[in-house]
C-alpha cells in the first residue's frame, strides 16, 4: 500500500478540495479556530492536524502524505482483522485486496480526512473484537471517538456495530460496555454536531441518491470492472450464505454490516435531506476484501475436501472455514487454529431448562477446542507446505486482480483525472493577465486559485475583495456590498473575469447578492473581448464599449494559446 500510494504523488497541482486543505491548514492555530466557528466545522481537527504536518514544508507531497500513511495503516488493519476472525491467509488476502482498490489508492492520495478516517473505523472495529473478549471498552470509545470528530459521519458505524453484536447473540453485559462507550462517543460528538448542522449550506450542491448511486459505489468497492466484481460478488455471496456464516463474530458478521450499514443509513437520510457522497463512506470499503477473502478461504476448503487433500475432520482452521458454529459463550471470542497433532473434544456440561414450572436438568454436548494428542502425521505429508501454497495462489488472484485494474491506478496519479488544477489556472492567469490588472472571481469561491497558488495573481487587483480571507475568519475572503462594487466597476475600462464555466452561462443565477451584481455589470455594461477556456474554469476578458478611457485600454491579448477563442461571446 506504501508503494502504490507514493507512486506519483506529485501531480504538479491541486484541486479545489485539497485547496482548501493548503491553504486553512498554513493559518495560525487561532485562525484556524476563528474559521471553524463559520464554516469546515467538520474538518476542524483535522485542519489543526495538517498545520503541523505542513509547518514541516508547505507542498504537495507533505499535503497528501497522511492520507498515504491513513490508508497503509488500513490495510494493515484489515488483515489483522481477517487473521482474527479467520485465519492469516485470510487476512493477507483483505489485506492485498483492500490496498489495490482503485478507491483506496484514489483517496490515499488525496489532501482530506477521508483515509485516517477509515484507518480509526478499522481500528475502532478491531478493538470492538477484543473488547467483547476481554471487557476492556475504553480504547474502543477513544479510537472511536477521536474518529468521529475527524469526520462526524463516521459515527454510522456505531449502528454497524450493533448489527454485528446483535448477529453474535452477545450476553448482555457485553451490550451494556458497548452502549457506555457508544454514549461517549455521542457525547464527545454531538458540539461539534450542533455546530457543523449550523453550516449545512456547505453541502447545498448534493443530491438525492439514485440507483446510479448504489451502482457506483458497488463497483467503487467490489470493482471497477466485471473481470474483478463478478468474481467478487460470488465469494462475498458465498461468505454471507454458507452455514452459520453470520453466527458469532465471523467474517461475514462482522464484514457484512460494515459495508452496508453506514451507506444505506446515510442514503436513506439523504432521501429526504441530501447528505450522501460516496468519499463519506470510504471506512465502510473494509468489508468487501473481507467478505472476498473469506469466501475464497471457504471456496478453497470445498476444494480440498472434495479432491481428498483434507480429512472431514476439522483440523485447523476456525468453525466458521469448516461449517461448523459454536454456540453459547464460546462463539463470542474470535476463533483460532487448532494446533497440528490435536483434535476437537466434545465435552459435555449441564444445562438448566424450564419445562412447566419445574426445573429440568439435562446433558448438553457444546463443541470445545482442547488439545488432544493424536497420531502424527505421514512423514510424507506436508500441510504447511499445502497452506502456504494456498495463501501464495490467493496473493497471485489478487496480483492479477491489480493488473486489470492498473490502467485506472496509472490514469488516477494524473492531474487530469480530478475535476480541476488549480497550479495550472494559476499559470494561465499568469501568462495572461497583467500585473496591475482588475480581476473579478465568479463565483466569489473562485479565488481558491488565487490562495493555493498566488505566484500567477501576484499583483492583480481583486476588484471585489474586502478582507482577505485568513483575517475574516473564512475559507474565500470577505468581498464588498453590491453598491460598492458597482463603483469600483464604473471606474474600469476593462475586466478578467475568473470563472466555474457553469457561472457564465447565460442560464445560470447566482443565490449570492454580490456575485448577482457581478453577474449583473459585466453583462449591462461590458462585452467580451477574448476568453480562455482550460478544464474546470475560464478566464473571459471583459471591455466597455466605445472607452473613452485610453489609459485604461484593454490589454493586447496574448499571440498564442491553444485554450484561447478570440472574438466576441456572450456572457
Amino acid at each position: 500500500m506504501v508503494a502504490l500510494g507514493l507512486w506519483g504523488l506529485d501531480r504538479g497541482g491541486i484541486w479545489r478540495d485539497e485547496a482548501a486543505t493548503f491553504q486553512v491548514a498554513r493559518r495560525s492555530p487561532a485562525q484556524i479556530w476563528r474559521m471553524l466557528h463559520h464554516v469546515d466545522a467538520v474538518h476542524g481537527l483535522y485542519y489543526l492536524l495538517m498545520h503541523g504536518v505542513l509547518a514541516l514544508h508547505p507542498g504537495e507531497v507533505l499535503l497528501r502524505l497522511p492520507s498515504v500513511c491513513g490508508a497503509a495503516v488500513t490495510a494493515g488493519l484489515v488483515a489483522a482483522l481477517g487473521s482474527r476472525l479467520c485465519r492469516p491467509r485470510v487476512g493477507l488476502w483483505a489485506g492485498l485486496l483492500y490496498a489495490v482498490t482503485p478507491m483506496v489508492g484514489h483517496y490515499a492520495q488525496e489532501g482530506r480526512s477521508y483515509a485516517l478516517v477509515a484507518a480509526g473505523v478499522a481500528g475502532a472495529t478491531l478493538l470492538l473484537l477484543r473488547a467483547v473478549r476481554d471487557g476492556r471498552w475504553w480504547p474502543y470509545g477513544l479510537v472511536l471517538a477521536v474518529t468521529c470528530v475527524l469526520h462526524e459521519f463516521a459515527v454510522l458505524v456505531l449502528l454497524a456495530h450493533a448489527c454485528t453484536l446483535g448477529l453474535a447473540w452477545v450476553p448482555g453485559r457485553v451490550w451494556r460496555g458497548w452502549a457506555r462507550a457508544a454514549g461517549a462517543v455521542a457525547v464527545v460528538l454531538l458540539p461539534l454536531a450542533l455546530v457543523s448542522r449550523g453550516q449545512s449550506a456547505q453541502v447545498a450542491w448534493l443530491t438525492p441518491p439514485n440507483g446510479r448511486s448504489v451502482e457506483r459505489l458497488l463497483r467503487e468497492f467490489a470493482g471497477p470492472s466485471w473481470a474483478v466484481l463478478g468474481p467478487c460478488l460470488v465469494l462475498m455471496a458465498v461468505a454471507v450464505l454458507g452455514p452459520g456464516a453470520r453466527r458469532g463474530l465471523s467474517p461475514a458478521g462482522v464484514a457484512l454490516p460494515l459495508m452496508l450499514v453506514p451507506p444505506a443509513v446515510l442514503m436513506a437520510v439523504s432521501r429526504v435531506s441530501p447528505l450522501y457522497d460516496d468519499r463519506y463512506v470510504l471506512y465502510s470499503l473494509a468489508g468487501a476484501p473481507l467478505l472476498v477473502a473469506a469466501g475464497a478461504d471457504r471456496v478453497a476448503g470445498l476444494v480440498r475436501r472434495a479432491t481428498g487433500a483434507t480429512p472431514p475432520a476439522v483440523r485447523g482452521g476456525c468453525p466458521h472455514a469448516a461449517g461448523v458454529v459454536a454456540r453459547g459463550p464460546a462463539s463470542l471470542a474470535p476463533c483460532r487454529p487448532v494446533p497440528h497433532g490435536a483434535a476437537v473434544a466434545v465435552r459435555e456440561r449441564p444445562e438448566v431448562c424450564v419445562s412447566g414450572a419445574r426445573p429440568v436438568l439435562r446433558r448438553l454436548s457444546v463443541p470445545r477446542a482442547r488439545a488432544v494428542p493424536v497420531r502424527p502425521p505421514a512423514p510424507g505429508a506436508r500441510p504447511a507446505r499445502r497452506r502456504h501454497l494456498g495463501a501464495l495462489a490467493g496473493a497471485v488472484l489478487v496480483c492479477g486482480a491489480l493488473a486489470v485494474q492498473f490502467p485506472l491506478l496509472r490514469a488516477d496519479r494524473k492531474a487530469a483525472n480530478r475535476p480541476d488544477d488549480l497550479a495550472a489556472v494559476s499559470a494561465a492567469v499568469g501568462r495572461t493577465v497583467r500585473p496591475g490588472d482588475p480581476v473579478l472571481f465568479l463565483p466569489s469561491l473562485e479565488r481558491r486559485s488565487a490562495l493555493a497558488y498566488p505566484a500567477g495573481f501576484r499583483g492583480i487587483r481583486d476588484v471585489a475583495l474586502d478582507m482577505p480571507a485568513a483575517e475574516d475568519g473564512t475559507l474565500y475572503g470577505r468581498e464588498v456590498g453590491p453598491r460598492e462594487l458597482r463603483r469600483r466597476l464604473g471606474g474600469l475600462g476593462y475586466v478578467w473575469v475568473v470563472g466555474e464555466p457553469y457561472a457564465l452561462r447565460p442560464s445560470w443565477t447566482p443565490c449570492n447578492a454580490i456575485d448577482r451584481a457581478k453577474l449583473a455589470v459585466v453583462r449591462e455594461e461590458f462585452v467580451t473581448r477574448a476568453e480562455y477556456v482550460h478544464r474546470g474554469i475560464t478566464l473571459r476578458l471583459y471591455v466597455r464599449p466605445r472607452s473613452t478611457r485610453e489609459s485604461r485600454s484593454a490589454p493586447p491579448r496574448p499571440a498564442s494559446g491553444s485554450d484561447r477563442r478570440g472574438g466576441p461571446a456572450g456572457p
